[in-house]
């Protein structure tokens, strides 16, 4: 008889797959569109600028930039989830249901990231803008153009719920000592399998997290900044500073 799996671990199941269909789209089309790295690189910059004043405290860059670049880039993870869907039996074995939850989280908002980006990049194509020929097409008034066109407030807010949800597992993950431990002890055997950029991407998250020793303030002001552009954006009013100083009364660090 079959055993049956936990929420998380089906849940970690389903968005793999979802991942894996997301990879082979990719390959088919040469490897990411031009398109691609700049919208990427535009927003990578954009969510810098727009948590600055948390970038400037040691305590909090690992983590702003483990969000940057591990869980809410555009870049090419099929390594990493490669190495996810082969050690998955193992993991679903071994680890607990928050961890489960972890890196299901983080394998469905890397998808919908992907997603989102995709149809920005049709929305820009259909308003004639070539972003990849000339990435000075693309500025905050061009970005909230096209992301009216897409139309997609639901998969929007699912994806700040998606960042909260993920921090805060991550955030009670770190606090208990033997996970960290079971982590260090698998470095060694994880390289020598072939696990190495799976082995990674876990050691940047707990480490992140554990040098913030409390994520509230930095998921607090994710969920509060990002929900107040997309209503603006949505809303059609006069734009106004993306920067962390355009937020008055957001959580600070």
């Amino acid at each position: 008889m079959t055993k049956k799996l936990s929420p998380g671990a089906q849940r970690f199941r389903d968005h793999l797959a979802r991942a894996r269909e997301l990879r082979r789209q990719v390959i088919e089309a040469d490897g990411l569109a031009p398109e691609q790295h700049t919208l990427s690189d535009w927003q990578t910059r954009r969510l810098a600028s727009t948590y600055g004043d948390f970038r400037t405290l040691r305590r909090y860059q690992p983590a702003l930039e483990f969000f940057l670049t591990d869980l809410y880039g555009t870049q090419d993870f099929a390594q990493r989830d490669a190495d996810i869907a082969r050690v998955y039996p193992l993991m679903v074995r071994v680890l607990s249901e928050n961890a489960l939850q972890s890196m299901s989280l983080a394998v469905e908002l890397h998808a919908l990231t992907q997603e989102l980006d995709s149809e920005m990049i049709a929305a820009f194509r259909a308003d004639g803008l070539d972003i990849g020929a000339n990435p000075g097409l693309l500025d905050q008034a061009s970005y909230a153009r096209a992301y009216r066109r897409c139309d997609n407030r639901a998969q929007r807010e699912r994806q700040i719920v998606l960042i909260g949800e993920t921090g805060q597992l991550l955030d009670e993950v770190v606090r208990h000592p033997m996970i960290n431990f079971s982590v260090r002890l698998m470095r060694g055997p994880a390289h020598a399998a072939g696990f190495g950029e799976l082995q990674s991407f876990i050691e940047r998250g707990i480490r992140s997290f554990r040098q913030m020793k409390g994520a509230d303030k930095f998921l607090g002001a994710i969920q509060y900044r990002e929900t107040r552009i997309l209503e603006q954006i949505l809303g059609g009013g006069e734009f106004t500073d993306w920067s962390a100083a355009g937020f008055p009364g957001s959580p600070a660090p």
